[in-house]
Protein backbone atom coordinates (compact mmCIF):
# COMPACT_ATOMS: atom_id res chain seq x y z
CA UNK A 1 0.00 0.00 0.00
CA UNK A 2 1.00 3.64 -0.36
CA UNK A 3 0.72 6.62 1.94
CA UNK A 4 2.04 10.15 2.32
CA UNK A 5 4.81 10.41 4.92
CA UNK A 6 5.24 13.87 6.46
CA UNK A 7 7.84 15.30 8.83
CA UNK A 8 6.98 18.76 10.20
CA UNK A 9 9.47 20.91 12.06
CA UNK A 10 9.67 24.59 12.82
CA UNK A 11 11.31 25.62 9.56
CA UNK A 12 10.57 22.84 7.07
CA UNK A 13 7.82 20.37 6.27
CA UNK A 14 8.98 17.34 4.31
CA UNK A 15 6.64 15.13 2.28
CA UNK A 16 7.21 11.87 0.41
CA UNK A 17 5.15 9.03 -1.00
CA UNK A 18 5.95 5.89 0.99
CA UNK A 19 5.28 2.34 -0.15
CA UNK A 20 4.82 -0.54 2.27
CA UNK A 21 5.52 -3.82 0.48
CA UNK A 22 3.80 -7.15 1.08
CA UNK A 23 6.85 -8.19 3.08
CA UNK A 24 6.58 -5.04 5.27
CA UNK A 25 9.56 -3.32 3.64
CA UNK A 26 9.25 0.48 3.42
CA UNK A 27 10.42 2.49 0.42
CA UNK A 28 10.37 6.29 0.17
CA UNK A 29 9.85 8.29 -2.99
CA UNK A 30 11.72 11.51 -3.65
CA UNK A 31 11.14 13.90 -0.72
CA UNK A 32 9.63 17.34 -1.28
CA UNK A 33 10.74 20.00 1.21
CA UNK A 34 8.53 23.04 1.82
CA UNK A 35 9.32 26.08 3.97
CA UNK A 36 6.64 26.43 6.62
CA UNK A 37 6.80 30.24 6.38
CA UNK A 38 5.68 30.01 2.77
CA UNK A 39 2.38 28.33 3.68
CA UNK A 40 -0.41 29.65 5.84
CA UNK A 41 -1.31 26.25 7.26
CA UNK A 42 -0.56 22.55 7.14
CA UNK A 43 -3.55 22.12 4.82
CA UNK A 44 -2.20 24.59 2.25
CA UNK A 45 1.20 22.87 2.40
CA UNK A 46 -0.57 19.53 1.83
CA UNK A 47 -2.35 21.05 -1.16
CA UNK A 48 0.97 22.32 -2.56
CA UNK A 49 2.52 18.85 -2.22
CA UNK A 50 -0.56 17.27 -3.83
CA UNK A 51 -0.25 19.67 -6.76
CA UNK A 52 3.43 18.70 -7.15
CA UNK A 53 2.29 15.07 -7.49
CA UNK A 54 -0.12 15.79 -10.31
CA UNK A 55 -3.13 16.46 -8.09
CA UNK A 56 -3.55 12.96 -6.66
CA UNK A 57 -1.96 11.38 -3.58
CA UNK A 58 -2.74 8.24 -1.54
CA UNK A 59 -5.68 8.41 0.89
CA UNK A 60 -3.51 7.62 3.91
CA UNK A 61 -0.82 9.59 5.71
CA UNK A 62 1.68 9.42 8.56
CA UNK A 63 2.65 12.68 10.24
CA UNK A 64 5.67 13.26 12.49
CA UNK A 65 5.45 16.54 14.40
CA UNK A 66 7.95 18.42 16.53
CA UNK A 67 5.92 18.41 19.73
CA UNK A 68 3.49 16.43 21.88
CA UNK A 69 0.79 14.59 19.93
CA UNK A 70 -1.73 13.65 22.59
CA UNK A 71 -3.93 16.75 22.71
CA UNK A 72 -6.88 17.98 20.68
CA UNK A 73 -4.79 20.80 19.20
CA UNK A 74 -1.15 20.56 18.11
CA UNK A 75 0.82 23.80 18.08
CA UNK A 76 4.37 24.39 16.90
CA UNK A 77 7.05 26.42 18.64
CA UNK A 78 8.63 27.95 15.55
CA UNK A 79 5.79 28.20 13.07
CA UNK A 80 2.15 29.36 13.31
CA UNK A 81 0.55 26.15 12.08
CA UNK A 82 -2.14 24.45 14.14
CA UNK A 83 -3.23 20.85 13.57
CA UNK A 84 -6.45 19.38 14.94
CA UNK A 85 -6.03 15.61 14.58
CA UNK A 86 -9.79 14.98 14.65
CA UNK A 87 -10.18 17.05 11.46
CA UNK A 88 -7.37 15.43 9.46
CA UNK A 89 -9.59 12.94 7.53
CA UNK A 90 -11.95 15.74 6.50
CA UNK A 91 -9.33 18.40 5.69
CA UNK A 92 -6.86 16.16 3.88
CA UNK A 93 -9.27 13.66 2.35
CA UNK A 94 -7.61 10.60 3.89
CA UNK A 95 -9.18 7.43 5.25
CA UNK A 96 -6.42 6.46 7.69
CA UNK A 97 -3.64 8.37 9.37
CA UNK A 98 -1.00 8.04 12.08
CA UNK A 99 0.45 10.89 14.08
CA UNK A 100 3.67 10.54 16.03
CA UNK A 101 6.15 12.78 17.84
CA UNK A 102 9.16 13.56 15.64
CA UNK A 103 11.63 11.80 17.91
CA UNK A 104 9.21 8.91 18.28
CA UNK A 105 9.42 8.68 14.48
CA UNK A 106 13.20 8.52 14.77
CA UNK A 107 12.70 5.60 17.17
CA UNK A 108 10.64 3.78 14.54
CA UNK A 109 13.36 4.51 11.98
CA UNK A 110 16.02 3.05 14.28
CA UNK A 111 13.91 -0.08 14.77
CA UNK A 112 13.41 -0.62 11.04
CA UNK A 113 16.61 0.69 9.43
CA UNK A 114 19.02 -1.73 7.77
CA UNK A 115 22.60 -2.32 8.91
CA UNK A 116 23.75 -0.25 5.92
CA UNK A 117 22.06 2.81 7.45
CA UNK A 118 24.48 2.92 10.39
CA UNK A 119 28.04 4.08 10.95
CA UNK A 120 29.96 2.58 13.88
CA UNK A 121 31.16 5.20 16.37
CA UNK A 122 32.60 3.02 19.12
CA UNK A 123 32.23 -0.33 20.81
CA UNK A 124 32.20 -3.61 18.88
CA UNK A 125 31.71 -3.12 15.14
CA UNK A 126 28.70 -5.40 14.85
CA UNK A 127 25.01 -5.09 14.06
CA UNK A 128 22.74 -3.63 16.71
CA UNK A 129 21.20 -6.41 18.82
CA UNK A 130 17.88 -7.79 17.56
CA UNK A 131 16.55 -7.97 21.12
CA UNK A 132 16.70 -5.71 24.14
CA UNK A 133 16.74 -1.95 24.49
CA UNK A 134 18.34 0.52 22.09
CA UNK A 135 18.93 3.98 23.54
CA UNK A 136 18.56 6.86 21.08
CA UNK A 137 20.13 10.27 21.67
CA UNK A 138 19.59 13.05 19.15
CA UNK A 139 21.21 16.47 19.52
CA UNK A 140 19.50 19.16 17.48
CA UNK A 141 17.62 22.32 18.44
CA UNK A 142 17.14 20.49 21.73
CA UNK A 143 18.21 17.04 22.87
CA UNK A 144 15.88 14.21 21.93
CA UNK A 145 16.01 10.98 23.92
CA UNK A 146 14.03 7.80 23.30
CA UNK A 147 14.43 4.08 23.49
CA UNK A 148 13.28 1.12 21.42
CA UNK A 149 12.65 -2.33 22.85
CA UNK A 150 12.97 -5.17 20.34
CA UNK A 151 11.68 -8.68 21.04
CA UNK A 152 14.15 -10.56 18.83
CA UNK A 153 11.41 -11.68 16.43
CA UNK A 154 10.87 -8.43 14.53
CA UNK A 155 8.46 -6.83 17.00
CA UNK A 156 9.30 -3.61 18.79
CA UNK A 157 7.96 -0.77 20.91
CA UNK A 158 9.10 2.85 20.85
CA UNK A 159 9.11 5.05 23.95
CA UNK A 160 9.82 8.78 23.57
CA UNK A 161 11.14 10.37 26.79
CA UNK A 162 12.22 13.71 28.23
CA UNK A 163 15.72 12.44 28.96
CA UNK A 164 17.22 15.61 27.50
CA UNK A 165 16.20 17.37 30.70
CA UNK A 166 18.20 15.33 33.20
CA UNK A 167 20.84 17.24 35.18
CA UNK A 168 24.19 18.04 33.60
CA UNK A 169 27.15 16.50 35.47
CA UNK A 170 30.54 18.11 34.67
CA UNK A 171 33.59 15.87 34.67
CA UNK A 172 36.48 18.34 34.46
CA UNK A 173 37.41 21.99 35.01
CA UNK A 174 36.25 23.06 31.55
CA UNK A 175 32.80 21.60 32.10
CA UNK A 176 32.81 23.15 35.58
CA UNK A 177 33.30 26.52 33.86
CA UNK A 178 30.54 25.80 31.32
CA UNK A 179 28.17 24.91 34.15
CA UNK A 180 29.11 28.05 36.10
CA UNK A 181 28.39 30.19 33.04
CA UNK A 182 25.00 28.55 32.49
CA UNK A 183 24.08 28.80 36.18
CA UNK A 184 24.18 32.58 35.80
CA UNK A 185 21.06 32.26 33.62
CA UNK A 186 19.40 29.04 34.74
CA UNK A 187 18.73 27.82 38.26
CA UNK A 188 18.89 24.25 37.00
CA UNK A 189 21.11 23.22 34.09
CA UNK A 190 19.96 20.23 32.07
CA UNK A 191 22.06 18.27 29.59
CA UNK A 192 20.13 19.94 26.77
CA UNK A 193 21.83 23.24 27.74
CA UNK A 194 25.20 21.68 26.90
CA UNK A 195 24.45 19.01 24.30
CA UNK A 196 22.31 20.66 21.61
CA UNK A 197 22.93 22.80 18.56
CA UNK A 198 22.46 26.22 20.22
CA UNK A 199 24.59 25.11 23.22
CA UNK A 200 27.75 25.45 21.15
CA UNK A 201 27.62 29.21 21.79
CA UNK A 202 28.09 28.83 25.55
CA UNK A 203 30.81 26.21 25.04
CA UNK A 204 32.64 28.46 22.58
CA UNK A 205 32.36 31.57 24.77
CA UNK A 206 33.49 29.65 27.87
CA UNK A 207 36.59 28.42 26.06
CA UNK A 208 37.32 31.96 24.82
CA UNK A 209 37.13 33.40 28.33
CA UNK A 210 39.29 30.62 29.79
CA UNK A 211 41.97 31.21 27.14
CA UNK A 212 41.77 35.01 27.26
CA UNK A 213 40.72 35.25 23.63
CA UNK A 214 38.25 37.64 22.00
CA UNK A 215 34.81 36.26 21.22
CA UNK A 216 34.67 36.49 17.44
CA UNK A 217 31.52 34.45 16.76
CA UNK A 218 28.12 34.74 18.45
CA UNK A 219 25.83 32.72 16.20
CA UNK A 220 25.58 28.95 16.70
CA UNK A 221 25.45 28.22 12.97
CA UNK A 222 28.55 30.31 12.38
CA UNK A 223 30.42 28.45 15.13
CA UNK A 224 29.42 25.03 13.76
CA UNK A 225 30.47 26.06 10.25
CA UNK A 226 33.78 27.60 11.31
CA UNK A 227 34.58 24.69 13.59
CA UNK A 228 33.77 21.83 11.23
CA UNK A 229 35.65 23.51 8.37
CA UNK A 230 38.70 24.07 10.57
CA UNK A 231 38.87 27.78 9.75
CA UNK A 232 38.55 28.78 13.44
CA UNK A 233 40.58 26.84 16.00
CA UNK A 234 38.52 28.02 18.97
CA UNK A 235 35.28 26.91 17.28
CA UNK A 236 36.92 23.56 16.47
CA UNK A 237 37.90 23.18 20.13
CA UNK A 238 34.31 23.95 21.15
CA UNK A 239 33.02 21.21 18.84
CA UNK A 240 35.53 18.76 20.27
CA UNK A 241 34.29 19.64 23.77
CA UNK A 242 30.69 19.18 22.57
CA UNK A 243 31.58 15.67 21.38
CA UNK A 244 33.09 14.82 24.77
CA UNK A 245 29.95 15.95 26.59
CA UNK A 246 27.73 14.08 24.13
CA UNK A 247 29.71 10.92 24.84
CA UNK A 248 29.17 11.34 28.58
CA UNK A 249 25.45 11.98 28.21
CA UNK A 250 24.93 9.07 25.79
CA UNK A 251 26.68 6.78 28.26
CA UNK A 252 24.51 8.01 31.13
CA UNK A 253 21.35 7.41 29.09
CA UNK A 254 22.52 3.91 28.17
CA UNK A 255 23.14 3.06 31.83
CA UNK A 256 19.76 4.44 32.91
CA UNK A 257 17.86 2.58 30.19
CA UNK A 258 19.74 -0.73 30.43
CA UNK A 259 20.73 -0.48 26.79
CA UNK A 260 22.17 -3.27 24.68
CA UNK A 261 23.11 -0.72 22.01
CA UNK A 262 23.07 3.04 21.43
CA UNK A 263 22.16 5.16 18.41
CA UNK A 264 23.11 8.80 17.87
CA UNK A 265 20.47 10.40 15.64
CA UNK A 266 19.58 13.77 14.17
CA UNK A 267 20.94 16.01 11.46
CA UNK A 268 23.55 17.55 13.76
CA UNK A 269 25.04 14.16 14.60
CA UNK A 270 25.34 13.39 10.89
CA UNK A 271 26.93 16.77 10.23
CA UNK A 272 29.70 16.24 12.81
CA UNK A 273 30.31 12.55 12.12
CA UNK A 274 34.00 13.12 11.41
CA UNK A 275 34.39 15.18 14.59
CA UNK A 276 32.71 12.44 16.64
CA UNK A 277 35.09 9.82 15.28
CA UNK A 278 38.18 11.98 15.85
CA UNK A 279 37.21 13.25 19.32
CA UNK A 280 37.17 11.69 22.76
CA UNK A 281 33.51 10.74 22.36
CA UNK A 282 34.25 7.02 22.72
CA UNK A 283 36.43 7.45 25.82
CA UNK A 284 33.80 9.59 27.52
CA UNK A 285 31.06 7.12 26.63
CA UNK A 286 33.00 4.32 28.34
CA UNK A 287 34.16 6.35 31.34
CA UNK A 288 31.59 5.04 33.84
CA UNK A 289 33.84 3.81 36.63
CA UNK A 290 33.06 0.25 37.66
CA UNK A 291 30.95 -0.21 34.54
CA UNK A 292 33.62 0.71 32.00
CA UNK A 293 33.91 -2.85 30.68
CA UNK A 294 30.12 -3.06 30.29
CA UNK A 295 30.07 0.21 28.34
CA UNK A 296 32.93 -0.89 26.10
CA UNK A 297 30.85 -3.92 25.04
CA UNK A 298 27.95 -1.81 23.73
CA UNK A 299 27.80 -1.05 19.99
CA UNK A 300 27.31 2.68 19.45
CA UNK A 301 26.12 3.75 16.01
CA UNK A 302 25.26 6.90 14.09
CA UNK A 303 22.15 6.53 11.94
CA UNK A 304 22.92 7.79 8.45
CA UNK A 305 19.52 7.30 6.79
CA UNK A 306 18.89 10.50 4.80
CA UNK A 307 15.25 10.90 5.93
CA UNK A 308 14.72 9.16 9.29
CA UNK A 309 11.68 11.31 10.12
CA UNK A 310 9.82 10.36 6.95
CA UNK A 311 10.95 6.75 7.10
CA UNK A 312 10.02 6.51 10.78
CA UNK A 313 6.60 8.10 10.25
CA UNK A 314 5.84 5.48 7.57
CA UNK A 315 7.08 2.74 9.92
CA UNK A 316 4.79 4.02 12.67
CA UNK A 317 1.87 3.87 10.25
CA UNK A 318 2.81 0.32 9.26
CA UNK A 319 2.95 -0.78 12.88
CA UNK A 320 -0.45 0.76 13.67
CA UNK A 321 -2.38 -0.19 10.56
CA UNK A 322 -0.79 -3.32 9.08
CA UNK A 323 0.46 -5.30 12.10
Amino acid sequence: MQLVAIDIGGTHARFAIATIGNDGAIALGEPVTLHTKDHASFQTAWEAFTASQGGTVPRACAIAVAGPVGGEVIRFTNNPWIIRPALIPEKLGVDRFTMVNDFGAVGHAVARASDADYLALCGPDQALPASGTLSIVGPGTGLGVAHVWRDGAGGYRVQATEGGHIDFAPLDSIEDAILARLRQRYRRVSVERVVSGPAIVDIYETRAVMEGKAIQLSDDRAIWTAGTSGEDSLAAAAIDRFCLSLGSVAGDIALAQGASGVVIAGGLGLRIRDSLLASGFAQRFRAKGRFESLMAALPVKLITHPQPGLFGAAAAFAQEHTS
